[in-house]
């Protein structure tokens, strides 16, 4: 079966998803992180076949999410590092930690905590406007033709704003209030929201672009 070329597509969700889709690419993405960014140690922690590692490094080398540098001459070895492109799509995956922990993690509790460089606290990341910086979420927007859109001929794609209704239950949807998640040391006191933007750490000067 061909794969589907989301990349083609203009969209750029499709486009995200063409680059870190795959399941495994967001989790090798998540271990460079937190630093562990050698073969081996991505092997042994993810616990996925040497020929699929192999392949979803060379992928993601090639999108320049990740770059190889060279830790050892005899033998030749390499680690990897996340580029500036990496270190953003590891915001969004600070973004998915905040669903994840809501819906995912049960009576148990979040699994890890993050603790903000700019105020020492246990926090969560939140999405703000860029323009006047309050709380945006998907009920608040609307959704128009960019300057990268393409010709098409879908009546709710026609150059018409798409309207979302505020209260989502009003097209059959729950309501959904978003809440902060638990720490695990606690069940009761929730983690606090940041008013300061949480961005990521600069990338490695030997990766940098």
């Amino acid at each position: 079966m061909q794969r589907t070329q989301f990349a083609g597509m203009a969209c750029s969700i499709a486009r995200t998803l063409d680059v870190i889709g795959e399941p495994w690419s967001p989790l090798i993405l998540r271990d460079v992180y937190v630093g562990i960014n050698r073969f081996d140690q991505l092997h042994d922690d993810l616990g996925i076949s040497r020929k699929v590692l192999t392949q979803r490094l060379a992928w993601l080398v090639e999108q320049d999410v990740l770059a190889r540098r060279q830790y050892s001459d005899r033998p030749p070895r390499h680690e990897y590092v996340l580029t500036t492109k990496g270190q953003e799509l590891c915001d969004l995956l600070l973004v998915m930690v905040g669903w994840g922990d809501r819906w995912t993690a049960g009576d148990a509790g979040p699994p890890v905590l993050y603790r903000h460089h700019a105020c020492g606290e246990i926090a969560h990341a939140e999405l703000r406007c860029s323009h006047c910086g309050t709380p945006m979420r998907a009920t608040d927007v609307d959704v128009l033709p960019g300057p990268g859109r393409r010709p098409v001929t879908h009546p709710r794609a026609s150059g018409q704003p798409i309207q979302r209704p505020v209260n989502p239950s009003a097209r059959g949807a729950a309501t959904w209030t978003p809440s902060p998640a638990k720490s695990s040391s606690s069940t009761t006191d929730p983690l606090p929201t940041c008013s300061t933007t949480l961005t990521s750490p600069p990338p490695d000067a030997d990766t940098a672009k």
